[in-house]
């Protein structure tokens, strides 16, 4: 069943000869090509899950329940826009770059938002039909879609994104299946990159036998890995490794088995994700990242669980889930008065 056409593409396709609505939709779905439409699977069922008009976009999928909101936007890359309780979006989504994508002449913009990908970061050849193109939605039921990306010739392999919020939690199951396409073996890794307001304090846990020193490591110019930092915003414990603010180069790398990342944003919200770290499975980022933290001298702040490396022969695919909370949380004005201990027990309460 249709639910919504993007109403500016049905709009300009009925002012085509003033053809009827029901030509108009053909005209949309040949003219202007894949997923302008968005589907329903379960449209008999699906509370909590609707289409809306959201940051300059008309056709984006929208899963709410009582306290939160989540906005997808199948028109620019398949990105969450909107993550959010009592309508605070703790993801990074500028004023006045609204619509960039449907904007002539416009080739890029900063609606970075919640962003997902695939790696590694210095192999991938990154193309516009995953990070810029229209991918096709689906509502699939209460509170859940589903985004399909183009098929990117250029790695071979398609992107699948499969959101399932719950009835009553902040909880958001995030799932990205990376589909082989291509006709020869590929190599890739899941890799998030979710844009969070910046400001905040960044909590990544430390492991028994690690490898880094001090829990993480960080990226230089020149492609230069500095493996024993010293950082005045980077705060070393044997627990954990917290980022307060901007070091002096933005990434850093970790090699944190617990599976789990939290950030305290400016807005007193903790944003948390948890997702699968494996142990005994190789990881093929350049210096073998779980995890990255992205944090520049911007008002933004990216969070970005790694996956193992996936090797996929024609026709196979993998998923990688990510598990997204938002509480509220005061912000804390001293980055070395969170206590690990507490923050652990907030994780153990919180079941996907």
């Amino acid at each position: 069943m249709i639910v919504s056409l993007s109403r500016v593409l049905l709009n300009r396709a009925a002012r085509i000869d003033r053809l009827p609505v029901s030509a108009a939709i053909a005209i949309a779905i040949t003219f202007y090509g894949f997923g302008t439409t968005v589907l329903s699977e379960a449209a008999d069922v699906a509370e909590g899950a609707s289409v809306v008009t959201y940051y300059g976009y008309d056709d984006c999928i929208r899963l709410e329940n009582e306290t939160t909101t989540v906005t997808l936007c199948p028109a620019a890359g398949g990105r969450v826009l909107q993550y959010a309780i009592g309508g605070e979006n703790v993801l990074y989504l500028p004023s006045g770059n609204e619509g960039w994508l449907y904007a002539e002449g416009k080739k890029g913009g900063k609606m970075h938002a919640g962003r997902f990908d695939f790696g590694p970061e210095k192999m991938v050849r990154h193309s516009n039909e995953l990070w810029m193109g229209r991918w096709a939605a689906k509502i699939t039921g209460p509170r859940s879609a589903r985004l399909t990306s183009q098929v990117d010739d250029v790695n071979g392999v398609r992107l699948i994104r499969d959101f399932v919020l719950d009835a009553d939690s902040s909880y958001l199951r995030c799932r990205q299946t990376i589909e082989n396409v291509s006709d020869r073996d590929v190599s890739y890794c899941h890799w998030s990159r979710t844009f969070a307001i910046g400001g905040g304090i960044a909590v990544v846990p430390r492991s028994d036998r690690g490898r880094f020193p001090k829990g993480y490591v960080l990226y230089e110019p020149g492609n230069k890995i500095q493996f024993d930092p010293d950082d005045s915003n980077v705060l070393v414990t044997d627990q954990m490794v917290v980022v307060s603010g901007p070091p002096q180069y933005p990434k850093l790398g970790f090699d944190s088995y617990e599976g789990w990342i939290a950030y305290y944003a400016p807005s007193d919200q903790l944003f948390i994700k948890r997702y699968s770290a494996f142990r005994d499975r190789a990881y093929n980022e350049v210096a073998g990242l779980t995890a990255s933290v992205w944090y520049p001298q911007s008002d933004m702040v990216e969070l970005e669980p790694i996956g193992p490396a996936e090797n996929l022969a024609p026709g196979q695919s993998a998923s990688f889930d990510e598990h997204w909370w938002l509480l509220d949380a005061t912000f804390p004005r001293d980055a070395g008065a969170i206590d690990a201990a507490g923050l652990r027990t907030t994780l153990e309460q919180l079941h996907p």
